[in-house]
């Protein structure tokens, strides 16, 4: 709510023209419950209305912004591209989860997952190997591949 004395010269004000903001040109009071303003519509037309006390709940100040404004802070706008940028690695890097991941898998590792798991999805058989092969390091980087692709949500892996 804008009271009626708060409205000032220059103010962009909400609330006077039905569906559209107002540039305030100046003010004339007409006593204590009342008054004149003269403003510019968002088309440049020149008009007056006679404001009172009964329309203060209708009213209210707004920025009136640019659709397009680059004035927004630079570090916020570099994090959300590098989010951006983490969200869609998995298309330019083949192999996101190797370079992403603290182990260096063997060859036949890389090769299980990339080659014979990732292209078979929906995946329906056993990771099954001779002991100490690294099923382990196979299945999580199949995991963390397919969490990057967003083909698996963390809820179906529990």
């Amino acid at each position: 709510m804008l009271r009626l004395e708060d409205i000032k010269k220059d103010a962009a004000v909400n609330g006077i023209e039905p569906g559209q903001i107002v540039r305030i040109v100046t003010t004339d009071p007409v006593g204590e419950n009342a008054l004149t303003v003269y403003y510019k519509t968002a088309d440049g037309q020149l008009k007056e209305q006679m404001l009172f006390r009964s329309s203060e709940p209708s009213l209210s100040l707004a920025e009136a912004g640019r659709p397009w404004a680059f004035d927004a802070p630079g570090e916020e706008f570099k994090l959300a591209a590098e989010a951006y940028r983490i969200d869609l690695a998995y298309l330019f890097d083949p192999m996101m989860a190797v370079h992403t991941s603290n182990v260096e898998p063997l060859p036949h590792q890389i090769t299980a997952v990339y080659e014979t798991m990732l292209p078979k999805q929906p995946l329906r058989f056993v990771l099954a190997d001779d002991p100490g092969a690294g099923k382990t390091i196979m299945a999580g980087l199949l995991i963390q591949e397919l969490l990057m692709r967003a083909e698996l949500n963390f809820s179906e892996v529990i």
